[in-house]
């Protein structure tokens, strides 16, 4: 499904249906996804479509920026650099790309996106919540559910630390698909209950190609910055 398409395509897999069609001289963009459904007709003499995984945090509706990761809680000895795997949500964006402007035509995912709170009550924020298990290895997934995040998670600090969750801010997320979705990040622990964490704009296998960033498309300006996890890490 994900690529790079002109004029009239369908792709059906289990509960997505995703196709354009003419009719009466007039393209049709039509989704259907676990029942949820979207139409719009494209005006368009050269424009092209373009469908990728997008940053997983759109759905329902523009909540937070912020997704978080937890998994099962792991003792990390001081010095000490490791890399994991873990599994994300994905969501799937929809694009109309011309000579001299891209739009966010669509975006849908499947399942029931859930959020919960990091930090304080009064001064916490809301994060896109997903629970994985943790992996030594590439872990096989869902390609239009779930992805894999390679996460290399660095224990600055003098003490052993344990560590059950990552916050990410999705501004700095890039995501890379082919036969599977993925992404790479860091994670810095600079104390027992902080932590910084960041992206890296890399394939995690030779070969992917990079998706379109949502904030690329709505022409939103953005300065990498990571995230600062000041709310413990458990």
């Amino acid at each position: 499904m994900f690529g790079r398409y002109s004029g009239t395509f369908c792709h059906e897999n289990g509960d997505i249906l995703v196709e354009t069609e003419r009719n009466g001289g007039f393209l049709t963009y039509r989704r259907n996804c676990e029942g949820r459904t979207f139409e719009r007709i494209l005006i368009s003499e050269t424009g092209e479509t373009i469908i990728n995984p997008v940053e997983p945090v759109n759905l329902p509706g523009d909540v937070t920026d912020l997704f978080m990761v937890e998994f099962s809680p792991m003792l990390i000895e001081p010095g000490i650099t490791q890399t994991i795997y873990l599994k994300f949500p994905i969501e799937v964006g929809v694009f109309l790309e011309a000579a001299k402007d891209i739009e966010v035509l669509d975006i849908f995912g499947l399942g029931t996106q859930k959020y919960t709170l990091y930090g304080p009550p009064t001064s916490g924020a809301i994060a896109r919540w997903y629970r994985s298990a943790v992996y030594p290895d590439i872990p096989a997934v869902e390609r239009l559910r779930e992805g894999v995040m390679e996460l290399s998670i660095q224990n600055m600090s003098h003490e052993w630390v344990e560590v059950s969750c990552a916050v990410f801010d999705s501004v700095d997320m890039k995501i890379y698909y082919g036969d599977f979705v993925a992404t790479t990040a860091t994670m810095k622990i600079v104390t027992t209950h902080m932590a910084e964490t960041d992206f890296i704009d890399a394939p995690l296998v030779p070969g992917m190609a990079r998706s379109i960033e949502l904030y690329t498309a709505r022409k939103i300006p953005v300065i990498k910055r990571g995230y600062l996890m000041e709310w413990g890490l458990s």
